[in-house]
C-alpha cells in the first residue's frame, strides 16, 4: 500500500463547496489506487499569518468540513487522524476534531491524516527537543509533536497541486525518499484522475533509496554499515541507513 501526502493548501480555501468535494472524491478513491494512507494539508502553521477575518472563516469551513464528512467515512471504513498542534485551535475546532477522531476509530479501509495548525520544522524541533538517542526513539518523538495516534510508514508519494514547486514545510522528515509529483492542476480543479495520473507516474519510477539494482549477474552484497552506538539487529527495517523500506510494490 502507499503512503500519500497531498498539499492541496488548503482543503476549503477560496472556494469551499468544490474544494470540499475535491477531498471527499480523492478520498473514497485513494484505497482503489492502492493507498493505504493519505495525509491533506489543510492549514499550515504559518497559515495564521493571513488577515484574521480570513483565518476565522477557515476555522468555521474545516469545522463543517469535520462535520459532515465523518459519518461518510465511518460508512466507507475511513479513519480520520488530525496531526499538528492543538493549543491554538479555536475550542469547537478541537471538539470537532476529537468526535471525528472518535467515530471512525475503526475505519479499516483508509487512514485519513488531515494536518491542521502543522509545521514540519516545528515538529522535527520538538521531536529533537526531546532528546533521543537512535531514530526509533526520533520517530516516536515527533509523532507525539503533532498529535499523531497511529504509527505510519514515511510518505511514498508526495503530490504538490497549483504548480506550485515547493514542500511548504509539510512532512519534512517523513519525506526523505517521497516520490515528488508536481501538479499545474488546482486543488478545486483536482479530481481523481489527476491523482491516478500521479501514482502512475509512482508507479514507474526506479526507486533505488541510495543504493543502486544489481545487474542479473551480480551476485555481489551490499555492504552492510553497523550504525554507531547500536548494532545492526537492534534497527527495524526503515531505520537501517541505505535499507530499502517501500510501501508500495517496486518494478
Amino acid at each position: 500500500m502507499i503512503a500519500a501526502a497531498l498539499v492541496a493548501m488548503t482543503i476549503v480555501a477560496q472556494t469551499p463547496v468544490e474544494g470540499a468535494r475535491v477531498a471527499r472524491a480523492v478520498v473514497e478513491a485513494s484505497p482503489s489506487l492502492g493507498i493505504g494512507v493519505l495525509t491533506l494539508y489543510a492549514f499550515s502553521a504559518d497559515n495564521w499569518k493571513r488577515p484574521a477575518r480570513e483565518v476565522r472563516c477557515l476555522m468555521r469551513l474545516l469545522r463543517a468540513y469535520l462535520r459532515s464528512e465523518t459519518e461518510r467515512c465511518v460508512k466507507n471504513g475511513v479513519r480520520i487522524e488530525v496531526i499538528g498542534r492543538r493549543d491554538r485551535l479555536p475550542p469547537l475546532v478541537v471538539r470537532e476534531m476529537s468526535a471525528a477522531e472518535g467515530l471512525t476509530a475503526h475505519g479499516d479501509r483508509l487512514l485519513l491524516r488531515l494536518a491542521i495548525d502543522y509545521s514540519g520544522r516545528d515538529a522535527i524541533l520538538a521531536a529533537a527537543l526531546a532528546a533521543p538517542t537512535n531514530r526509533r526513539e526520533f520517530r516516536w518523538s515527533l509523532q507525539r509533536a503533532v498529535h499523531a495516534r497511529t504509527p505510519v510508514p514515511d510518505v511514498d508519494l508526495l503530490v504538490r497541486t497549483g504548480g506550485e514547486r515547493r514542500l511548504s514545510d509539510f512532512l519534512l522528515w517523513e519525506s526523505a525518499y517521497a516520490e515528488l509529483v508536481f501538479s499545474d492542476v488546482p486543488w478545486p480543479a483536482f479530481g481523481v484522475e489527476d491523482l491516478d495520473s500521479a501514482v502512475r507516474e509512482f508507479r514507474s519510477r526506479d526507486r533505488r533509496y541510495g543504493g543502486v539494482r544489481p545487474s542479473r549477474g551480480d551476485r555481489e552484497a551490499p555492504v552492510r554499515l553497523r550504525p554507531m552506538g547500536r548494532p545492526v539487529g537492534d534497527f527495524g527495517p526503515s531505520e537501517i541507513p541505505g535499507a530499502a523500506f517501500a510501501h508500495a510494490p517496486r518494478k
